[in-house]
Formats: C-alpha cells, sequence, structure tokens
C-alpha cells in the first residue's frame, strides 16, 4: 500500500520555496504532508498533494524538476515510544530506512509517519505481519 509522493528539487535560494507552493496553490491542488532537506545549493521539498499528476505537470511548466517515488504512510501510536516501536520492525527484518518525516491531524489520536525504505515491498510485508496500520491515499484525503 505505497503512496506517490513528489520531490521537487529547489534552488536554496530566497523565494524558490514559495514559488513551487504559489504553482500549486493556482492549480487548487492541497498539499497533505511536506519535508524539505537541504543542502547549501539545493533542497528537496517532498510531498504528499492532492492530485500528483496536475502537479508535476504545473511544477514542471513553471521550470521545477520534479520526480514521483513511493512512499509508506504509516499512523503510529502518539505517545511517548509510538515511532520507535514501529521502527523495530525494520530493525528486526533489517530493513533500512532512507527518511522519514511526520504530522499531526485533528481527525485522529495517532501520529502519521510518510516514510522511504530501502526496500519498499518487504518494509510493507513486514508491517502487516506485525499489525502496523499502513494508510493509503484514501486515508490521507480524510485527514
Amino acid at each position: 500500500m505505497a503512496v506517490k509522493q513528489i520531490s521537487i528539487f529547489v534552488e536554496n535560494k530566497e523565494g524558490r520555496i514559495k514559488k513551487a507552493i504559489d504553482t500549486l496553490a493556482k492549480q487548487n491542488i492541497n498539499i497533505r504532508a511536506l519535508s524539505i532537506a537541504d543542502t547549501t545549493k539545493y533542497g528537496i521539498l517532498r510531498l504528499i498533494v492532492s492530485d500528483n499528476e496536475k502537479a508535476i505537470e504545473s511544477l514542471e511548466n513553471d521550470g521545477f524538476i520534479v520526480k514521483e517515488n513511493e512512499v509508506i504512510i504509516l499512523a503510529v501510536p502518539d505517545e511517548p515510544n509510538g515511532l520507535n516501536s514501529t521502527l523495530a520492525v525494520f530493525d528486526e527484518k533489517g530493513i533500512n530506512l532512507e527518511y522519514l518525516y511526520a504530522f499531526v491531524s485533528s481527525k485522529t489520536d495517532e501520529a502519521i509517519v510518510v516514510m522511504r525504505l530501502e526496500n519498499m515491498e518487504k518494509a510493507i510485508d513486514a508491517l502487516k505481519e506485525s499489525n502496523v496500520k499502513i494508510l493509503d491515499e484514501n486515508d490521507i484525503k480524510d485527514l
């Protein structure tokens, strides 16, 4: 149950993130979650949005480099050690976590965690085996 995420490569200079967000807003695209990682010259803006196809087309037309990839979105207990108990599933199976970011929603008592793992299929199987709640695109729309 992987979800598609878009990654936007942005120059690390004033106004570039705002321009990307403006591009999406003009197309009435809702951002459900975001993360930014930066280096000296560039950053990667990772987004879960309401319409990937429209977002990619709009961003590319506005001069951005955009990539789509799969992530896993989980609902984990919003309590001390809630995330760590989920991460233990990956340690037990030898699955490397590439990155994660999280957000909360007023519509649930759980924390929502977006993860990219080295072996997505193996990770999904391990999570299902451990009864971890994996969210799909419909679940995210309802948050």
